[in-house]
Parts: C-alpha cells; structure tokens; sequence
C-alpha cells in the first residue's frame, strides 16, 4: 500500500513539480493551493506525511502546522521555509514539524526526508505495539506430545502461507493466546504488530474507543486524539480474545471493518484505511449464543475462515509432564533455584488433577511450587492442598485403584484436612463415624 502525502503549496509551478516528483517516486499525492483548503482536505482523508510551504496566503504553514497537530499529535508534518529563514524553521520544529527543508530545495533532499520521516513513523508505530503486546520477540515453547495437540501444530503449519482470519475455540486457559502468536509470527506479517485485546474486560463505549480510537472531544475525557488498535495494528495481526463478550453494535463495526478495510474513528469524519488480519477466540459455543440473537451470524463466517480446536489438558495428558517440567525450568531459573525435577508423589499428584484452569493453572501450581520448595525436586507437599485433597475424585491412567482403596484415600485426605478430627470428617463424608471407622480399618 503506497503511502499518502499531502502538499499545501500556493506556488502552481512548485506544486504540480513536486506532486509529479513525488508520484515518480511510488507516493500517493495530493495537492492544496493554500493552508485552508490543505486543511480541509487533511479533515476528511488520512495522510501519512503533510509538506507545507510556511508562507502562503489564508493561512500560513504554521497556523496549519498548529491544526494538523491539534487534530492528529503523531501527524508527520514537513515544512519548506525560505532560504535563510532559519528562525522560522527553528519555530516550526519548535510547534512539533518533524524536518524542514529550504528553498530552492534539491528533490533528493526532500525525498531523503521524507523516507526518514516514513521509516521512523513505522518504528513508532511497531513500538507501540510492542508495549501493548507480551512477548513480542520472544520463541514460542509450544507442547505438543499428544496426539490432539501434534493435530493444532499440522493445522498452523497448513496455513503460514495465507492470510485467512482465525477463529481458536477451547476452555479458558489452554493457551488460545499462545496460539495466536505462533500463527503471526509463522505468517508473511511476522515483522509486523501483533495486538491482543480481550473484549470481555471493557464496557461497549471503552472497546469501541480501543479498538477503533476516538478524536479529540469525542466524549468527556477525550482530551485529545487516540489512534485505536486497529490503526496501529495495521499491516499486522489482532487478536481478539473473548469475542462473544463483544456488544452487537461493536460487532456490526467491527464486520464493516473486516468486509471493507475501512473504519471511522469516535467522533471522527474521515475514513481511515488499514490491512489487518484478524484472530479472534472463545471459550464459549458460537452457534448457540448465535441461535439466541447475541452474535451476528455473517461476522461468524467472516472470523471463522479457519476454525483451530485446542482441546483442554484433561484430555491430553501426555502434555502434562513435559509442561510441568518446561514450566519447572522457567520458574527456578526465574526464583534462582536449582530444583531440577519432580519426586514421583509430586508427579502422580498431577498426572491424577482434573485441571479445570488447564495450561494457565497447570503454570500457577508450577510457578508456586518452585517458590515454596526446599528440595533440589518438588514434593507433593509444595502444591496446593486442593489438588492433594481432591485429586482422588480423578483416576490417574497410571495407577488403577478399587473403590475401597479409593474411599479410604478419600477419608485418610479428609481427616487430614480437618485435623484428625473423626466427627468433622464424618460429617463432611455424610457418614457415621462409625462407618468411617470401617472404611479406615480396611
């Protein structure tokens, strides 16, 4: 996509050599005989570079300067001043120009400024992503020594070389975000942002706002002009996480968007243009909240190009030992420890736990593990005692066990949870403890 300049010019010959210069050199441009109508023109179209002449009659360059500024902060704007009129070019940069160039100029100057100006506008841009974003630049350690996971692995591969938009389905915590990087950053768009915004956590005003950015004076409290995710993301990858918390009129947005590459800001009146390919995810069943009316069934088959299942840790549990060691690894090097292992109680504890909080939680018990051990491995007694307590409601693939053994397990965890108080124990099985008595004596 060829980048857009606006000239503000009163010159005719000046102008119409630099629109064709300009044009020779692959650039978009457009041309203002005055400060008014460049302004104007600046209102109602996006630009990536603004060159204005700083003496023009209706409004000079720097008045200009002043309202370009006013409107779009981040605005790149280029002022040609006269030869030897360096106060004056001193006063622009002081109004916030980027460069200045002085009559009569030399065209491979300007375009050499011009290009600085382009080249730095995509590093900030990249920057700011990069602060919105975790783990930008980092390797993606993805575990997938089950089946079911080798499966999501063909799939990602299958489509580095397209562009098609995503949608990730799965429980909460089986690492939906963690595939959405490895897609962008295994596709032609790697080099460029990567954004992640979770619908659920923002009111419909506050996610219109980040998404789409807002103009100065849009509501109370915008006291300037925002560039939204989108805008930012352009050229790049957003992922949007919880999608199905998205209010439908954001949703009717958010499809304009997809379908037509173009969106208007809060506020705004001009169109903004943008390339972004789009990865949403859900925890949730889209085709029933759609049947119910609260998801618009046409953004449905715009997101869901290609649709990616991450299954949850329950159901591969062959990933549960090479996670825990991974996370193992990143935690004691982290807490500067040198655990190294897992005892086989500590294993068997969970290899045996349900994971209701899958890979996110699987990472917590790790991570609080590794801070509470002693030993050079982790002992069952440095996890949380609601896996300890519970884990018996699960069958472990390793050990199979009667369902006396299993209902002695159970009294023995109870009893220790309530302190070898028998009564209380009872109580809490729903028992006599005279059944309890006999489920402990066997």
């Amino acid at each position: 996509m060829s980048h857009r300049i606006l000239i503000a010019e009163d010159e005719a010959i000046s102008r119409k050599h630099l629109i064709y210069a300009l044009e020779k050199e692959g650039y978009e441009v457009t041309g203002a005989t005055d400060g008014l109508e460049a302004f104007a023109l600046f209102d109602q179209n996006t630009y990536d570079v603004v060159i204005a002449d700083i003496k023009m009659p209706g409004m000079d360059g720097l008045t200009l300067l002043d309202k370009i500024k006013d409107k779009d902060p981040d605005m790149d704007v280029i002022i040609i001043t006269g030869f030897g009129s360096i106060e004056s070019a001193v006063e622009a940069m002081r109004k916030g120009a980027s460069e200045y160039v002085t009559k009569p100029f030399n065209l491979d100057e300007l375009n050499l400024k011009i290009a600085k100006v382009l080249k730095k506008k995509g590093i900030e841009r990249e920057n700011t992503a990069l602060k919105i974003t975790l783990g930008i630049g980092q390797e993606f350690p993805f575990i997938a020594k089950s089946r079911t996971m080798q499966r999501v692995v063909e799939v990602i591969r299958s489509i580095t070389g397209s562009d098609c938009n995503v949608l990730l389905t799965g429980e909460s915590g089986v690492g939906k975000g963690l595939v959405a990087k490895i897609i962008h950053h295994s596709s032609a768009r790697k080099e460029k942002p990567f954004l992640a915004l979770n619908c659920a956590i923002f009111t419909e005003e506050l996610l219109a706002s980040e998404l789409f950015g807002h103009e100065k004076g849009a509501f109370t409290g915008a006291v300037s002009t925002k560039k939204g995710l989108l805008e930012v993301a352009d050229s790049g990858t957003l992922f949007l996480d919880e999608i199905a918390e998205m209010s439908p009129t954001v949703q009717a947005k958010l499809l304009k968007v997809i379908e037509d590459r173009e969106f208007i800001r809060v506020g705004g009146t001009r169109p903004i243009r943008v390339d972004v390919r789009f990865i949403a995810a859900t925890n949730q069943n889209l085709t029933a909240i759609i049947k119910e009316g609260k998801f618009r069934e046409d953004l449905y088959y715009r997101l869901n190009v290609m649709d990616i299942y991450i299954p949850p840790l329950r159901e591969r549990r062959e990933d549960i030992v090479p996670l825990s060691k991974h996370f193992l690894q990143k935690y004691a090097k982290k807490e500067n420890k040198k655990i190294t292992s897992f005892n086989k109680d500590a294993m068997e504890t969970l290899m045996s736990y349900g994971f209701p909080g899958n890979v996110r939680e699987l990472e917590n018990i790790i991570e609080r593990a590794v801070i509470l051990e002693k030993n050079r491995s982790i002992h069952a007694e440095s996890l949380p005692q609601t896996i300890k307590l519970f884990n018996v409601e699960t069958i472990s693939p390793n050990k199979l066990r009667t369902i006396e053994e299993l209902n002695r397990e159970y009294a023995e965890r109870i009893l220790d949870f309530v302190d070898q108080n028998r009564s209380k124990a009872a109580e809490l099985l729903g028992i006599s403890r005279t059944s309890l008595w006999r489920i402990l004596k066997r």
